[in-house]
Parts: C-alpha cells; sequence; structure tokens
C-alpha cells in the first residue's frame, strides 16, 4: 500500500482539491480529501499524464523502449502509435518488432495497423512489403493491436475502392477505431470520407479543414511535429470543441523530442489562454475515451498512472511520472525502473530490407536543353505540402537565371529493394544547397533511399554511404562528410535516445554549412517521396502531380 499527497487534478469532474492517492498493486483504490500539512516545500500537483494521439516512433529513430525513457521525462504517459514506416520495410516482422521493443518499458504503447502499405503501390512506388487485406484481418483480431492507422488513401475511400473498405470493415468487425488522412478535404467529400467510418485526422491545417472535420463527425488531432506545424492555425478549436480534439507529434525529430512532448503544446495552450480543462481533456482524456483504454484518469479502480507537476501554469515543470504504480522518471533522481534486464534484446537483432547497390554519375543524369519545359519541386520549411513550379529554361535550371544561383538542385530516389534498379531524378528548390549533399533511406512512406545535392559528385558520395550503410543519414561536404547509421530497417538506431539527439544536432549544423537553414532539413527531404501529400512528389518509379494523382514522367 503506498499514499501520494498533493493537490488532485480531477480532469473528470474537472476540480482540484488537497487530497491523496491511495495505491495497491498499481492500481488506485481510494482517493481520500484531506489537509495538506505544512510541508517546506509547496506540494505538488498530481494530475494525468499527456498522450500523444498519432505518433510514429520510427521517426525519432529509437526504438520504442527507448523513446519510452525520453516520453515519460516529458510526463508522457502513452501513445498511439501507427508502425506505418517499418511496415513498408518489413511488413508484419516490423509490426511485431516494435511492440516486442515496446513490452520491455513501463509504459502505455497501443499500436495500429498501417492500412497504406504502400502509400499507394501500383506502379506509383515501391515498398519492400505490402500489409494487405488478409493480413489486416489478422491482425485486427490481435488482442496488442489497437486500430486501423491513418487511411491516407482518401481517394480509394471516395471512389469505393475494395481493397480500402474491406480494411476499414475488418477494424470494424473487431470494433476498433480507424484513423484517418486527408488534407485538404473539406465540404460532401469529407462528410463521405466520415461515413466510411474514419473517425479522426492529423492532416488538417486550417481551421475551415478542422471545423468541416468535426462538422462531420471526425475528431481533430492538432499537430505539432518537427516539419509539420499546425497548432497555430487549429488551435481555437480547442475552445470550440474540446471533447472533439486531441494533440499528437505524428513525426518528431529525435533533437526535438529530448526538449520537449505534448507537454510543450499544453504550455502553449494554457500560455494563449485557452482553459485548463479543456486544454487537459485533450491531452490526457480524449484519446482514452476514443480508443476505448483505460489509462488512468485518478479515478478509483484507474491504473495509478500520473505526473506530478510543480505548478498548473504555462511555466509548469514536470517533476515525477508515476505508470502502474512505478515510478519511471523523478526530476531528482536516476531510476532504472524504466530499463528492462534485457535492454540489450534490440542490439542483438536488427531486422532491415536492404539490396541497393552503389551508384555512378552515369545513373543520375538528368539531359535538360533549351526550350524544354521542366517541372520542379518547390520545398518549403516547416511544410510537408509542396509548390508544383512549371519552367520553360534557356538553358540548364540548375544555372538558369530563372532562380537565384544554386537555388535549383536534383534531387534523386533509388529503390534500395530490388536488385539492378535504376535511380530517379528531378528537380527540387527552397533546399539551398550550395555545395554539398544530403541523403537517407528514411522517404516517407516507402523509405527508398533519397538525396538532394548541388552536384553529381556529391550525390553519388552520400547515396554510396547510404548503401554501405545499410540505412542511415549522411551530409557530405567539400571537405567532409557526417552519418548516423540506421541499421534497423534502416529507421532506427539501437543508441540510447540521447545520443541519438545529439549525432542528429551534430548533423544539422553540418547541413548548415552546405547553405540549408530549413530546421528539419532531413524530415523535409522525406516528404518529398510521398505521393499522398499534394502538390508534387518524387518515388522510386515517377515525378508525380499529386494534386491530379498524374504522372508527369
Amino acid at each position: 500500500m503506498n499514499q501520494v499527497k498533493g493537490h488532485i487534478v480531477d480532469l473528470v469532474r474537472r476540480e482540484i482539491f488537497d487530497g491523496e492517492l491511495v495505491i495497491k498493486d498499481g492500481q488506485i483504490v481510494e482517493v481520500r480529501r484531506c489537509d495538506l500539512p505544512a510541508n517546506e516545500h509547496p506540494w505538488s500537483y498530481i494530475m494525468p499524464g499527456f498522450i500523444d494521439s498519432h505518433v510514429h516512433i520510427e521517426s525519432s529513430m529509437m526504438v520504442p523502449h527507448k523513446f519510452a525513457r525520453i516520453a515519460v521525462n516529458h510526463g508522457t504517459i502513452g501513445v498511439f502509435a501507427d508502425p506505418h514506416e517499418i511496415g513498408n520495410v518489413l511488413g508484419v516482422e516490423g509490426i511485431d518488432y516494435m511492440i516486442h521493443s515496446g513490452h520491455k518499458a513501463c509504459f502505455n504503447f497501443c499500436f495500429g495497423v498501417p492500412s497504406c502499405v504502400p502509400a499507394v503501390g501500383g506502379d506509383v512506388e515501391t515498398s519492400g512489403k505490402v500489409i494487405d487485406v488478409k493480413d489486416t484481418e489478422a491482425l485486427m483480431a490481435r488482442e496488442d493491436i489497437g486500430f486501423l492507422a491513418e487511411m491516407m488513401n482518401y481517394p480509394g475511400v471516395l471512389t469505393g475502392n475494395k481493397e480500402v473498405l474491406a480494411k476499414i470493415k475488418a477494424a470494424q468487425r473487431h470494433g476498433k477505431p480507424v484513423d484517418g488522412h486527408a488534407p485538404r478535404l473539406t465540404g460532401q467529400e469529407r462528410y463521405k470520407y466520415a461515413a466510411a467510418g474514419i473517425s479522426t485526422d492529423h492532416e488538417c491545417s486550417t481551421l475551415e479543414e478542422g471545423r468541416s472535420c468535426i462538422n462531420a463527425g471526425m475528431k481533430v488531432i492538432i499537430r505539432e511535429g518537427s516539419a509539420a506545424k499546425d497548432y497555430q492555425l487549429l488551435s481555437p478549436l480547442i475552445a470550440e470543441s474540446p471533447n472533439m480534439v486531441m494533440f499528437c507529434t505524428d513525426d518528431c525529430h529525435p533533437d526535438d523530442f529530448v526538449r520537449g512532448h505534448i507537454n510543450l503544446i499544453v504550455k502553449r495552450a494554457l500560455a494563449d489562454g485557452y482553459n485548463l480543462w479543456d486544454v487537459l481533456q485533450a491531452a490526457c482524456m480524449n484519446a482514452q475515451k476514443h480508443y476505448n483504454k483505460n489509462w488512468g484518469l485518478l479515478q478509483v479502480g484507474d491504473p495509478a498512472t500520473f505526473i506530478t507537476v510543480d505548478n498548473i501554469t504555462p511555466h509548469f515543470r514536470v517533476e515525477s511520472t508515476v505508470i502502474r504504480g512505478e515510478e519511471v522518471f523523478n526530476h531528482n533522481a536516476i531510476l532504472r525502473s524504466n530499463h528492462s534486464e534485457n535492454d540489450d534484446w534490440a542490439e542483438d537483432y536488427y531486422p532491415n530490407n536492404f539490396v541497393a547497390s552503389p551508384i555512378t554519375k552515369d545513373d543520375i543524369t538528368l539531359n535538360i536543353k533549351s526550350g524544354d519545359t521542366v517541372h520542379v519541386i518547390h520545398a518549403f520549411d516547416g511544410s510537408l505540402q509542396t509548390a508544383h513550379d512549371v519552367v520553360e529554361v534557356t538553358g540548364n535550371p540548375l544555372f538558369d537565371s530563372q532562380y537565384p544561383w544554386t537555388e535549383v538542385q536534383k534531387i534523386v530516389v533509388y529503390n534500395r529493394y530490388i536488385p539492378g534498379a535504376k535511380p530517379i531524378v528531378a528537380l527540387v528548390r527552397g533546399f539551398n544547397i550550395k555545395e554539398g549533399a544530403i541523403a537517407g533511406s528514411v522517404a516517407h512512406d516507402c523509405h527508398n533511399i533519397v538525396a538532394i545535392g548541388s552536384n553529381d559528385e556529391y550525390l553519388v558520395r552520400a547515396i554510396n554511404r547510404i548503401v554501405e550503410m545499410q540505412g542511415g543519414q549522411v551530409v557530405v561536404t567539400p571537405q567532409e562528410m557526417m552519418d548516423i547509421p540506421l541499421p534497423i530497417a534502416g529507421l532506427m538506431a539501437p543508441m540510447d535516445g540521447h545520443e541519438i539527439a545529439f549525432r542528429t544536432l551534430c548533423i544539422q549544423e553540418k547541413i548548415k554549412e552546405v547553405g540549408c537553414q530549413m530546421k528539419s532539413p532531413f524530415i523535409t527531404m522525406a516528404f518529398m517521396c510521398l505521393p499522398v501529400i499534394p502538390d508534387i512528389k518524387l518515388t522510386d518509379r515517377h515525378l508525380m502531380d499529386t494534386k491530379t494523382f498524374s504522372v508527369i514522367y
């Protein structure tokens, strides 16, 4: 039996009172109101922990049990995770790997079944594996699977694609929610998308989209990740519809993740003047209700899962995190409780799917002559969407006066799953790489090799280093090369989260030397390959107009 005293933040009843939690065998057996005795230090506030309602753990480059160690530092007690990235590389084996790793931490993981592996497939792109209707049906029957993850193929939903609808029906038969992904979808199309059984969306980027989503009965997951940041425009929904809003990071880069997580969104919302209870409902409660989980809301019979904070202002600090009665973080101590005795299991097992061979400069030649019309991918810092620039050139656009000097570079996507595959090359602007190249095996969602560089020599060096490492991230400058190996599916490293974050910071500082000033250049580059987000993207097979979903070449 254990007692925890403090100012209890009862989110269910929306009241704060002095009292104590009585805990037995990891469960709250009594909540007592009582006076708090005089103390040398102010009593802490005891409140439900934060939840990330949609995250791809692979984007942190950490395996799940090491992701958990960082998350609890920020007061996060659970995540609803879509193993879409590793699913594209390894299929069901990848999902099982993530679940197995998650079991090694005292944390709440709920994994979904990726609904679109590959995201589009067919003749558009090549993934390492396919998760079909039969796989989805089998996975949905499992107790360790909680939902059908983001249905990115919204055109398939709207046109009644049989395979898409069959996956949704599989989730419904097992009583599990279906997540959405439908950027820019409003009006009757939004209603039709929701009517198919899809109940959330994290891709809303305007208030109009968010309201349209809620009007159709779908919950809006407000995203504030490393590359995509939608809080500023969507935050009014917290006050308008607090029961229909959740928070997520989606893709959170390791150097951002070690600084903060959902706690940063909560602080920002409180600083913006939103009601404490509305904010906490979005951060702590709505996801539990939506996904039918009881991870703890400080009620009798709940798991003894909560956080303590020093105050409930926008400047609060997480002092401790307790999960199922076990303290997994304390700001004044180093705890071992969130470290498995068999912590090295993942380091002995590096599942991967990588057969690409080195390339030469001849493999990435792009023949452009005067008078040609070229299509340029226009990338923007802080956005996953691109603009489609169509330019008639008087020469080579890499040096053409249409753009400032060095504004346009080559982008290369190289299939890593099929022996003998050839790279495909296009043009990109917005990265401003003046002399050098960057490359990575994190390329949403099929995770082929992607590279952007100022000339062919740098590009070849960068791509071939990725091939040599069997996955990772690389930056090449005129003087040197810096890299991060990612041997687990080409997506994750078997390192501690803080070490990954430090290496990430080092490599991003090196990227600035070649001229790129983007906050998260690798994440932005990774989304240059995702054909379900407009307006123009490059896959391992085609340059695609993703507004009309047509092949440019």
